[in-house]
């Protein structure tokens, strides 16, 4: 993630709806947006009414978030899941495909043993991540050109260019270089590493970790996932 183009390249989509529409079937009030970047959809909740908690580690991410309206809703904390508070949250939300940013068994265990911590009993685990058995990436590399955004302090025009090496394992590595569109300047370029986990792995993780009842449902439609689906949502309740 690129704090500063990150808004303008992501817009509100159907995973954002989902997400907001799962969790007005819940009975939740305190929630913590976990890996919650520059705050994008972390805003839409407290303007729903939720006491947010959002963290993320990434310094920049947050201070772009803690610069938009109405940010003093949230309490932001830089850091990650070992800074959820036990017993605390109603839910705790990763989206964004946040879950496939950690790529040791160790770091995954460990964030959903944090959030099975946090929650207080009957709370809420949700995250989406993608399907490895629809091989996203093979889209992701026939499109080349640049994606378009500007510098939001001096309103220059900025291209966001993608460049994928490949997988070693599981985990496939791509770099994001943001340049001047003008000049071509590079302004920041960036190594970034994604985990292809499979749906049944993560739920034996979760179960492991001692959530009860694990529901995963497909593409953003309340209906149970099936191995042809891009995008799995997990459900988890403690």
């Amino acid at each position: 993630m690129i704090p500063l183009v990150y808004d303008q390249i992501n817009h509100w989509g159907k995973d954002d709806e989902f997400f907001l529409a799962l969790l007005k079937g819940l009975d939740v009030k305190m929630v913590a947006d976990l890996g919650c970047g520059t705050g994008r959809w972390t805003m839409h909740l407290a303007q729903k009414g939720y006491e947010i908690t959002a963290i993320d580690p990434n310094a920049e991410a947050i201070e772009v978030a803690r610069a938009k309206d109405d940010a003093s809703r949230v309490t932001w904390i830089i850091g990650d899941s070992t800074k959820l508070q036990t017993n605390a949250y109603d839910a705790v939300i990763m989206t964004a495909n946040v879950a496939q940013v950690f790529l040791t068994d160790e770091s995954w265990e460990q964030t959903v043993s944090d959030v099975y911590r946090s929650l207080k009993a009957g709370g809420h685990y949700i995250f989406d991540t993608r399907n490895p058995l629809a091989k996203a990436w093979e889209e992701w590399e026939k499109d080349t050109a640049p994606e378009l955004a500007q510098n939001m302090e001096t309103g220059e025009p900025l291209e966001i260019h993608t460049q994928y090496e490949g997988f070693e394992g599981d985990i496939f590595t791509f770099y994001e270089t943001v340049k001047h569109a003008g000049t071509g300047e590079v302004l920041i370029h960036e190594k970034m590493q994604i985990r292809f986990r499979k749906r049944e792995e993560l739920t034996d993780s979760l179960i492991k970790a001692g959530f009860k009842q694990v529901t995963t449902y497909g593409d953003w439609e309340f209906k149970q996932a099936s191995p042809e689906n891009k995008s799995f949502i997990f459900h988890c309740i403690k």
